[in-house]
């Protein structure tokens, strides 16, 4: 008794069957027929996409975030070294005039 090898399907094509089933214009029987899988694949796919497309808009929001923070930290780290800069010039400045 010959084992069929296992299928590995990308990330992308789970995405496209699992909405197309979300979607509802085909049947889940019929997806499986034109992708060659089966419908209990299909529904696996459609569970794991709802489960986890809160984290899709949580997961960009909270990456936003942390940028924006590095982001304001390195611009304080700059004025504070401006500052310093402008404090010695006019230090200077007073001192030759």
């Amino acid at each position: 008794m010959a084992g069929k090898k296992r299928q590995k399907h990308s990330a992308a094509a789970k995405a496209q069957v699992a909405l197309a089933a979300l979607k509802g214009d085909k049947t889940v029987a019929q997806l499986a027929s034109d992708h060659g899988v089966h419908p209990t694949l299909i529904h696996t796919w459609k569970r794991q996409l709802l489960a986890g497309a809160e984290s899709v808009f949580a997961d960009g929001a909270q990456v936003d975030h942390a940028d924006a923070e590095a982001l304001q930290a390195q611009l304080y780290q700059e004025i504070g070294r401006l500052k310093v800069e402008l404090d010695w010039v006019k230090k200077k400045s007073a001192q030759l005039g």
